[in-house]
């Protein structure tokens, strides 16, 4: 398995692994799927404002992916990044990962990046606990900021110095 550069040929895959949390979870916060042309979008302006996308692949297949972005906006944000990782259902457990974050934290401190934000759904142990171990600390709760499948969610901000 190798973190790369995702490409716009890879919109589809990336869009094949975040439907599922999408439609199916209160993982994302977001009730709408993705298209191929709104993953082609947003991998084109990531890249090119210069913050990092990246897929894992092994033998062709995009196992998942990890992108990173200005955590808000205006120059006074312009070294604190937050990120998004989605991995295919038969990745996970796997390392995949952890390599995606890896590679995606050097992307983002060779682009002078101090600070990664998570923002992971109360709804998500797991994202909790798997940031956890990549030495990220939970610095905040935001009760109910979310609203999924008729109900209040919780944001919980974790973050790693880089």
């Amino acid at each position: 398995m190798t973190p790369r550069a995702a490409q716009l040929a890879d919109a589809q895959a990336i869009a094949d692994i975040i439907n599922p949390v999408i439609r199916e979870t209160a993982i994302s916060f977001n009730s709408k799927p993705k298209t191929l042309q709104d993953m082609a979008a947003e991998v084109e302006q990531t890249m090119a404002n210069g913050h990092g996308f990246l897929v894992a692949e092994a033998a062709g297949a995009v196992l998942g992916f990890a992108s990173y972005k200005q955590f808000r906006a205006g120059p006074g944000y312009a070294r604190t990044a937050e990120h998004s990782i989605a991995l295919a259902a038969d990745a996970r457990g796997r390392g995949v990962g952890r390599a995606l974050m890896q590679a995606l934290e050097d992307h983002a401190r060779a682009a002078g990046m101090h600070s990664m934000i998570a923002g992971v759904s109360g709804e998500n142990p797991g994202g909790v606990a798997f940031h956890d171990r990549l030495g990220y600390a939970q610095v905040a709760v935001l009760p109910q900021v979310g609203w999924k499948f008729d109900r209040w969610l919780d944001l919980i901000l974790m973050q790693k110095l880089l």
